[in-house]
């Protein structure tokens, strides 16, 4: 694993997910862990393992905001070191009585954990997040069972929406993708542009040629902005890399419009339009994204993945990667 993904932050999950007093177990780039909320109501994330005897403290319980080990109840204190031994009450625990602690930040309603070096690159930005002429809804979790990359390349493709979105986000006899721009910078890949004509681009039935601009922050976060007849629709996607070859996708939708539309049916939407596409792309052989070029053959209005795959390689990504 490089640097790059483990020094990224990634989701682990929504605000909601964990109340004070939970303790649950969670997977982040083949790696269990624990994530845990005490009474004070941050959540702290370790290695899921007891350096006593090895057993899951995500099977432990919060006892004055310390976290008890279920196999012989030693207890350790929010740093993750050992204050307790019962089977020794006058046991000083010795120092290498820690579990590994990792650092976490509360973001978008959602918690996110970085594995590395937590200096090394900032949870993007989601610039309509304090806008409020947007409403906003979370999405329930997507699972892939593919690479988190895979998820993000499709994220970025717009020439399938005729075939996998017909009636929603295409239309079959409207197939043309126009030409686009693309350029990487200090932020990362920057789409700019993509004219498409969609049926149905948000859930409210109002056809048109749509603009999408696309931000890639990192390598499992990007985000867009689509300007319709309706007004502007933006979503923040980010992809928590579980294991190699599966994955989960966050997305937060913000729209500047249609506030008189239930947020259900635009829910119900968008669940629709992802359940779409999760097949097809668990269906692509190898579920690691490739990224020597030579690898898959492309076309011109592969120009985003093109270049998201060259991002990908200067950056020395290899999980989820060929």
């Amino acid at each position: 694993m490089t640097n790059t993904i483990f020094d990224d932050w990634h989701v682990i999950g929504a605000d909601r997910d964990f109340p004070a007093g939970t303790v649950k177990s969670v997977r982040l780039l083949g790696r269990d862990l624990v994530a845990w909320c005490g009474v004070d109501g941050h959540l702290r994330v370790w290695d899921d393992r007891c350096p006593h005897r090895g057993a899951k403290l995500s099977g432990g319980k919060i006892e004055d905001n310390t976290l008890i080990c279920p196999y012989h109840g030693l207890a350790y204190d929010i740093g993750g070191h050992c204050i307790r031994i019962p089977a020794h009450p006058d046991l000083s625990p010795p120092a290498r009585m820690r579990s590994v602690a990792y650092a976490t930040q509360p973001r978008y309603g959602l918690w996110w954990v970085c594995l590395g070096n937590p200096e090394a690159a900032e949870i993007p930005p989601f610039p309509e997040w304090d806008d409020r002429s947007y409403r906003k809804f979370l999405c329930d979790p997507y699972t892939y069972c593919s690479s988190g990359l895979r998820a993000i390349e499709n994220f970025l493709d717009v020439s399938h929406f005729p075939f996998i979105h017909d009636g929603f986000l295409g239309d079959r006899h409207h197939t043309t993708v126009s030409d686009y721009q693309v350029n990487t910078d200090e932020m990362g890949l920057e789409l700019r542009d993509v004219r498409v004509w969609q049926p149905d681009p948000d859930g409210t039935g109002n056809g048109g040629e749509v603009t999408y601009n696309y931000r890639v922050w990192r390598p499992l976060v990007a985000s867009f902005v689509k300007q319709s007849p309706s007004g502007c629709l933006a979503i923040f996607f980010a992809v928590t890399p579980v294991e190699e070859e599966l994955c989960l996708g966050w997305m937060w939708i913000a729209m500047n419009y249609g506030w008189d539309l239930p947020e259900s049916e635009l829910r119900q939407f968008q669940d629709t339009v992802v359940r779409q596409d999760i097949p097809i792309v668990e269906s692509q052989v190898p579920r690691r994204l490739p990224l020597d070029l030579r690898a898959e053959v492309h076309l011109p209005c592969d120009r985003a993945s093109i270049a998201y795959r060259q991002w990908l390689s200067s950056l020395g990504v290899c999980f989820g990667a060929i």
